[in-house]
């Protein structure tokens, strides 16, 4: 009797054991699919969930190889912390081990930065990172350390690129009106006087509507080169629209700014070949010398007022707003 009841309490236990099993099986599997679920949402996004041991400075990424981001495998770049650092971008590294130590140290609610990191192929990768601690041991020293880590580079590229299109004209890359206006506003606040160049093409219209558009738009092209080239590194050049140019220097003195607008005209006192066309083309430049009170706009119309003298004169030509007051 007593074995029988042996046998049937093993039995019990038995399938209580094989329940358990089967439980627990359901119960992996469940969280096998809600990892893969959470992996997938993560990967999608570029975005790395990770953990550091900070007593040891080791590192788990959850969702992907570590070093991946970057280009690195696992043998190349250790899992730890000493890594990450020597793969913040040198501008960086400073302020964002400072701003991860002041959470660790409890200087911060948290750990929250977007800063750029060096790519194995020396490209920059921008990040977006944060963190948090997660558990202490019992004296309160911090233990575990989670947080996200999620590539921007394409969304900051975008950001960038806005910027310069905001900032420049889409054709020729030179600045804008209203980057030369800022740029000119800066130097009078840093006390620096100087001129303004203002150029405008003579004959570019006929040249434009016999060729094309498109033949207009490498003439244009071809001269914002010459501009550059010729002007300097202190130079600012940009192009206010149409066969306008602007050239903002450093320098008042006259001697030297004759002796670059004379350069600007020798580039095309002869023809030239452009796309297959021979080219005749001239400039006509007006120079105003600027100082303290004054602003883009009075500035651009005393150099603009001086060009249409030199239109006036016969083209191809320059002359200083000063000279237009004294004829």
């Amino acid at each position: 009797m007593a074995s029988d009841t042996a046998a049937e309490h093993i039995k019990q236990l038995q399938a209580e054991i094989a329940q358990l099993k089967r439980e627990n099986a359901n119960l992996t599997a469940l969280n096998r699919r809600a990892e893969e679920k959470l992996f997938a949402a993560l990967d999608g996004n570029g975005l790395c969930l990770w953990e550091q041991h900070i007593p040891s400075g080791n590192l788990t990424i959850f969702n992907m190889r570590w070093g991946e981001l970057l280009g690195f495998s696992r043998e190349e770049l250790a899992a730890h912390i000493d890594s990450w650092k020597s793969k913040l971008h040198p501008e960086d590294k400073e302020w964002v081990i400072k701003a991860f130590e002041d959470h660790v140290s409890g200087k911060a609610d948290y750990y929250q930065v977007v800063h750029r990191m060096l790519h194995k192929d020396g490209s920059i990768t921008w990040v977006s990172d944060r963190g948090r601690i997660v558990e202490r041991l019992p004296d309160g020293t911090p233990l575990r350390m989670m947080g996200s880590h999620i590539d921007i580079t394409q969304e900051k590229r975008y950001e960038l690129d806005l910027s310069l299109l905001a900032h420049s004209d889409p054709l020729t890359n030179l600045m804008n009106r209203q980057a030369i206006a800022k740029a000119f506003d800066e130097s009078l606040q840093l006390g620096i006087h100087g001129a303004l160049l203002f150029i405008d093409l003579d004959g570019f219209k006929s040249l434009n509507d016999h060729y094309g558009h498109k033949f207009g738009d490498s003439l244009l092209m071809h001269v914002a080169h010459t501009l550059v080239s010729h002007s300097g590194e202190q130079a600012k050049i940009a192009r206010l629209g149409g066969d306008e140019f602007v050239i903002l220097l450093p320098s008042s003195e006259t001697e030297s700014l004759a002796m670059l607008a004379q350069s600007l005209l020798d580039v095309y006192r002869q023809k030239f070949l452009l796309e297959g066309c021979e080219v005749e083309i001239g400039l006509s430049i007006g120079i105003d010398i600027f100082g303290d009170g004054d602003s883009f706009a009075e500035s651009c119309d005393r150099a603009d007022a001086a060009m249409y003298r030199v239109k006036h004169q016969g083209k191809n030509g320059y002359c200083f707003y000063l000279q237009v007051n004294d004829l």
